[in-house]
């Protein structure tokens, strides 16, 4: 079996979807792997470390897809670009299904076997093959320094002869996998942390990290939790406690972290223009879910814009902004699929037709649209 890493094309991207510790597990099990030149830079991985683990470095990305058997990315790539990659072949990568629904058409067309990672099936045996908990971890994290770099003053409550700093106070919003690291973040920074979701599961969750927990109590039936532990889209009435709670608490926050999306749809709104106009000026707002249409109204993707005397930080790809260590765990969240189907006399993965997780994530096969998620 031939396995082919490219080089990532998108902007801004510089994660790598294989590293020097997969690529010697896959030449482990028998496969040859085939790394476009200069795949890993943006990950400050050299070629050299890609040969040195068993890797065949290639120039020309021809020569890559030539006879793989699949191709690994961390985007899904421009169909164009991957001409010569012959029918049958697996395309194993994030694909944004629904964002970019006509490249999941022309995979079809090509023949390609298109395997959409982000929708793995969150259940027990498919929790190491995650990309969207890994990342999302990582992204978290990544949030609360991106607010204490733009926030004008110490984390942290600070004693000193001069008289008492107070502790800022951190308000993170949606506590999913992100939500959650971002909360223990701003706790190891020193913050005064606050958390809220529509799940109400989430609640022990919260407190058992030290943060206070922010719930709607006064309306009643409300879950918030569809299949898979993610959250689904509220009532009016639920929508409207929850404004009003968080309009009286955002106004005492110094920073506000928003983590909140729901597969295939546009981001919940979770902060008006009028709720930025009751912060303080010189809070900081981070929206991590600007790329899907924002979680706070005047969000821009790619930019730190200023609104109220609030700092909104949009940052886009958030996870690239770590590309060392999210390619780590993207790139083993890839073995550790490939490796759970690997049939040890073929020296290749064999994916069964009925098995939840191929169910779950092939989008294409035989120059059709086979996912039902995309079908509904």
């Amino acid at each position: 079996m031939k396995i082919a890493v490219l080089k990532e094309a998108e902007a801004g991207e510089l994660r790598v979807s294989a590293t020097p510790e997969t690529v010697k597990k896959y030449v482990a099990l028998g496969a040859s792997v085939a790394v476009e030149a200069g795949a890993g830079q943006g990950a400050s991985i050299a070629d050299a470390d890609y040969e040195a683990a068993g890797a065949t470095i290639v120039a020309d990305r021809k020569d890559a897809l030539k006879d793989a058997d699949a191709v690994l990315a961390v985007q899904g790539p421009d169909p164009k670009a991957l001409a010569g990659m012959k029918k049958g072949a697996w395309l194993i990568a994030a694909l944004n299904p629904f964002g970019k629904r006509e490249r999941v058409d022309e995979y079809a067309k090509a023949g390609i076997e298109a395997l959409a990672l982000e929708f793995m099936p969150r259940i027990t045996r498919a929790q190491s093959m995650d990309i969207l908990s890994s990342q999302a971890n990582l992204a978290g994290y990544k949030a609360v320094l991106d607010a204490a770099a733009e926030y004008g003053r110490a984390f942290p409550m600070m004693m000193t002869a001069a008289g008492t700093v107070s502790a800022a106070k951190v308000f993170v919003m949606g506590v999913g996998v992100a939500g959650l690291q971002a909360i223990a973040t701003a706790r190891r920074l020193g913050g005064q942390v606050s958390a809220t979701d529509v799940r109400s599961a989430t609640r022990e969750q919260i407190q058992s990290l030290g943060a206070k927990a922010i719930f709607v109590e006064d309306v009643k039936g409300i879950e918030g939790e569809g299949a898979g532990g993610y959250a689904t889209e509220m009532s009016d009435e639920y929508k409207a406690a929850q404004a009003a709670l968080v309009s009286s608490h955002i106004a005492k926050q110094d920073i506000v972290i928003t983590t909140a999306l729901i597969p295939g749809r546009p981001a919940p709104r979770l902060i008006s223009d009028a709720q930025l106009q009751t912060m303080k000026p010189g809070s900081v707002i981070v929206d991590l879910a600007v790329e899907q249409g924002g979680n706070v109204e005047g969000a821009v993707a790619g930019e730190v814009v200023v609104k109220h005397g609030v700092k909104i930080v949009g940052h886009r790809n958030v996870p690239s902004r770590l590309a060392a260590d999210t390619s780590a765990l993207f790139s083993r969240n890839i073995f550790n699929f490939l490796s759970a189907f690997w049939d040890a006399e073929k020296k290749a993965p064999v994916f069964p037709d009925d098995d939840e997780i191929v169910l779950g994530i092939r989008l294409t096969k035989g120059g059709e649209v086979v996912s039902e998620r995309l079908k509904a």
